[in-house]
Order: C-alpha cells, then structure tokens, then sequence
C-alpha cells in the first residue's frame, strides 16, 4: 500500500520503520531538518522516499499525520485537501490552542479539521520507545493499538495496518466516545498504558456499556 507520512519524526519515523519493513512503500514529509528526513528515506531502502506534505497526500492511499499538536494547523495547511484520504491520526492535545470544547474529544475536534478526509486515531497512547520495543510481540503477549473513527470501511484498513506494524488493533468506536484512550495519563484511562487483547476487550465492553473501565492491568516481563 502507498502511505504518505506528514511528519516522520519519534511516532511518526517509528511507525514509517515498522510499515517499510512489511513492504508499503512510503513517502515521507514534513521535517525542521531535510537532511534527517532525506537520511531516515535512505535507511528505510527503495520503498521510501521524501517530499513536501501535498506530495504525500498525492501519493498516499493513507495519509499519517504525526506532528506535535501546536504545529499541526501549519501541517494541515501545508498538505492542502484531503478529501476520500483515510487519515491516521496520531497527534496529542498537548500545547497551546486551539484545543477541544470542553467534553469534546481531540479526535472530534481533529476530524473537523480535516474535512473529507476519511479520519482514523491511532498510535497515540504509547511511547515511540516503547512502541520500537513492543512491535512484533507474538500471542497472548501481542500489544493492543487503540483505534477510533466513524468510518467503519477506514478503520479495516487502518486495523490492517496496526497488525502489519506488529500490533493487535482494538476499535473504541466513533470520534466522540474515545475519550480514554486520549491525553493525559490518568486512572480510567488507557492512555499511557500497555494493553493486550483480553484485558482490552473489557475496556470496549465497558465504554460501550457508559461503565468505567477496569483497573489498568499490570504484565510481567515479556
């Protein structure tokens, strides 16, 4: 699959890692520093390259936009439409505004800012560290990678590509009820956590039903 990637730097760079070594072919975008950017295309071999914001969204089938919060209105500027783009959102609402209404999620507010984009949040609760560490995990240790989006065809494809990461994708549901698994950290939450399948699928259950979540659970080494 061809996937533009809007800002490759600790997220986005590590998920362009993980999608280059299951053989998509990538263009990368969006950096303060060209060279690291032109050197990151290098390492990932023949099927990436660079170019500017609108070039990935051209060329990609999936656009990834990781890019810190106070510098996405600039990104999403730059990358022009994205109408009919499955967009995966990674982004985090830390920094100045403008930021979500109150009871408003961030992915809600993201997905207004991206009109006709086919919008998807995912890859945004776990560190770029540990999600390096954690990719590829195998069985019952596998790591869940949340995901939400009102388009259910948008999110197949997106969930294929979480596993082809080297993750396990669980579906919260639309933009306006995903608020646990965005920023901050916090009890009721999974933001911040590492989650596997099972204990996942409680979470789900539990949003669904307007409950709270379980206790965060805790795993031994992997």
């Amino acid at each position: 699959m061809k996937i533009g990637i809007i800002g490759a730097g600790r997220i986005g760079g590590g998920l362009a890692r993980q999608l280059a070594g299951a053989g998509h072919q990538l263009l990368l975008s969006f950096s303060r520093d060209r060279a690291a950017l032109d050197e990151l295309a290098i390492r990932l071999g023949p099927s990436a390259g660079t170019g500017s914001p609108p070039d990935s969204v051209a060329f990609g089938e999936v656009v990834v936009i990781s890019v810190p919060w106070s510098v996405l209105p600039q990104a999403l500027e730059q990358a022009g439409p994205l109408d009919g783009k499955i967009v995966i959102d990674t982004t985090n609402q830390f920094g100045g505004p403008p930021l979500p209404a109150e009871g408003q999620t961030a992915a809600a507010f993201n997905a207004a800012r991206m009109p006709g984009a086919r919008y998807t949040k995912s890859f945004n609760t776990l560190t770029s560290a540990f999600q390096a560490e954690a990719a590829g995990r195998t069985g019952d240790e596998r790591v869940v990678q949340w995901l939400c989006g009102d388009d259910a065809a948008a999110k197949e494809v997106v969930a294929g590509l979480i596993r082809d990461a080297g993750f396990v994708p669980v579906d919260l549901g639309g933009t306006a009820g995903c608020a646990v698994m965005e920023a901050p950290r916090r009890p009721g939450a999974v933001y911040g956590e590492e989650y596997r399948l099972a204990d996942a699928t409680a979470v789900v259950d539990a949003v669904r039903a307007g409950r709270p979540i379980p206790p965060t659970p805790r795993y031994g080494p992997a």
